[in-house]
């Protein structure tokens, strides 16, 4: 990774959420300048198909097609950015935004998934409240959930349990009284807040990132959605929760996935520029990610 070229990659979907603000991260977060900082090549925007907020009855899902659609054309972008050994960093857009990026590196071989996620995202439809694709994620890359979106081009699962770390989760109370299928009762490696503040984030961090890799897998894709971190410094996320990892435990994260060696690319999801009025958070987060990723 540290002689990977940085190529950004647009994707301002939120055919998982709602056009709300998620759209508007790409634009904050270089407008903070971090395709400057990471001197990183900009590769274009994938843009997503007309918001449809009707529920389709057969899936329970808003936008199934839709987002089945945006997956294949986003993979289709990220795919000439890992073939030319750069290291993709996709700008979402909600958190279905992944689905397309590890359906990439599913056309190639086997990969791991290190989740950075204050929620599990592991709702199966007919739990999720809204039919909220950003809420699922997770069930559906790992192949649970309406095969047109949890088996894109025949790919499913685009990642196997055994080869996801699901970090920083805090909303197991929350998931349980939804109804929410337990990833606790799947191989997914979960390590939650509690976990890794009981044995400190290096220790944990470490622990994840052994795991990811491990030698059957070449290499590891990183989704880190805003909310993983604390509500007191990330207000600016359309479902808060209170705590959460402060920026210093990210930033050592992020050291510890560069050291590695084994990452391939990154999404980054979930943070809501409207609800960041002076840019502050906008120039925090871009400030971490450059630092930490360059170091």
């Amino acid at each position: 990774m540290a002689n990977s070229r940085f190529t950004i990659i647009e994707a301002p979907s939120v055919l998982g959420l709602f056009p709300k603000g998620v759209e508007t991260l790409p634009d904050a977060l270089l407008g903070a300048g971090l395709a400057g900082r990471l001197n990183a090549r900009r590769a274009g925007r994938v843009e997503p198909p007309p918001y449809d907020d009707r529920r389709d009855p057969e899936t329970l899902l808003l936008n199934p097609q839709g987002i089945k659609d945006y997956s294949i054309k986003l993979a289709n972008a990220v795919t000439p950015v890992l073939q030319a050994g750069e290291f993709p960093i996709v700008l979402g857009g909600d958190c279905s935004i992944m689905l397309g990026c590890l359906l990439a590196l599913k056309r190639r071989d086997r990969y791991g998934l290190l989740f950075l996620d204050g929620h599990a995202d592991f709702y199966q439809p007919e739990a999720e409240p809204n039919g909220e694709v950003a809420s699922m994620e997770l069930a559906l890359a790992t192949g649970r959930g309406p095969p047109v979106v949890a088996d894109l081009e025949g790919q499913c699962p685009l990642v196997r349990d055994q080869d996801v770390i699901a970090f920083g989760r805090r909303d197991s109370e929350e998931a349980n009284e939804h109804g929410s299928q337990r990833i606790e009762d799947t191989a997914i490696k979960v390590i939650d807040l509690a976990e890794v503040r009981a044995h400190g984030v290096d220790a944990a961090a470490d622990r994840a990132i052994a795991h990811l890799s491990r030698s059957e897998l070449s290499g590891f894709w990183m989704h880190l959605d805003a909310d993983v971190l604390d509500d007191t410094i990330m207000p600016a996320v359309d479902y808060r929760m209170p705590d959460g990892l402060s920026w210093d435990e990210l930033a050592t994260i992020l050291r510890v996935v560069v050291a590695s060696g084994r990452a391939v690319g990154l999404d980054v999801t979930i943070f809501n520029p409207k609800l960041d009025a002076d840019s502050s958070i906008a120039r925090m987060f871009a400030d971490v990610l450059a630092r930490e990723l360059r170091s």
